[in-house]
């Protein structure tokens, strides 16, 4: 092979996004259109490819660093862990399952609690990450949503919700299905402060989490191509029996249908969210009893 050859070649080191969003290498292979963009260009576009448009995953950390002005967030309730009440067993202890995603994503579990400013204003916010256990929610993760909510009822400050899950994590059975119900019932006292609630919607967002707390937002966004639903196309596909409409379960094809209020591209967010705030926070504050 000569050299010319072999410079025009692809590099061999591109590879795929990490399951957490954070390339891995020096080059990154887009998953709609196969083109390969350099690392640090794709950093600089909010992992956005600047081809296609497409949305790559963010992890938690990066989604903090991109909504919140520089310098102005710190991260809460990072020393909750999850145990193993079922003491589950499958293929793989539920124990080793969540060491293995520790080493993975860092072991805050699969949601990350914020307090920051977007353009000068104080916000509390909830973060899942997905690259732990697909973002499943447990018991730990029901209770940081919470906790959430409780930090902008303490501040008088609105809430943020960011989801990217699977849905509810069956190594917890009953339990993680009880966060359902706990996280949603939360969203009563904000509504009774009159604080705002936002909800982004973000790839994937399906299960017990977008049948709970995500759809109770008093705006509810999603990023451009989201996949968002209960069960998958493919079971629904199965279970119907009949062939799903082009673009089913996407964000636009929500936003087409009135299922929320808005898909919004990642790098226009900040903006989108200090407006959004403007107009909520008009709303008198009021004090929890």
């Amino acid at each position: 092979m000569s050299w010319f050859t072999r410079l025009i070649e692809a590099p061999k080191n591109i590879l795929k996004p990490s399951d957490s969003g954070s390339p891995e290498g020096l080059w990154v292979k887009c998953p709609n259109c196969s083109v390969a963009l350099f690392n640090k260009d794709l950093l600089r576009s909010s992992m956005v490819c600047g081809k296609c448009n497409y949305h790559l995953r963010m992890n938690a950390g990066q989604r903090a660093g991109l909504l919140f002005d520089e310098g102005s967030f710190e991260e809460q309730d990072a020393a909750l862990r999850s145990e193993d009440p079922l003491s589950f067993k499958d293929q793989k202890r539920y124990k080793d399952r969540t060491k293995d995603a520790a080493k993975k994503a860092g072991p805050e579990d699969s949601v990350r609690n914020y307090i920051g400013d977007i353009q000068g204003r104080t916000i509390s916010a909830s973060i899942f990450e997905f690259a732990y256990m697909g973002g499943s929610m447990g018991s730990v993760a029901g209770e940081k949503i919470v906790r959430g909510m409780e930090h902008a009822l303490e501040r008088g400050c609105p809430y943020l919700l960011v989801t990217a899950s699977g849905g509810a994590r069956m190594q917890e059975g009953v339990l993680a299905l009880m966060q359902m119900a706990k996280t949603s019932s939360t969203v009563n006292q904000l509504n009774d402060a009159k604080l705002p609630f936002i909800c982004l919607l973000t790839d994937p967002t399906m299960g017990g989490v977008s049948a709970s707390v995500a759809w109770l937002g008093d705006v509810v966004l999603a990023e451009p191509n989201a996949l968002i639903g209960f069960a998958g196309p493919r079971v629904i596909q199965e279970t119907v029996g009949q062939k799903l409409p082009e673009g089913f379960q996407r964000s636009e094809f929500l936003l087409e249908h009135g299922l929320i209020d808005d898909v919004v591209d990642r790098r226009e967010l900040r903006d989108y969210l200090a407006t959004q705030l403007n107009h909520l926070c008009d709303r008198p504050y009021r004090q929890p009893a």
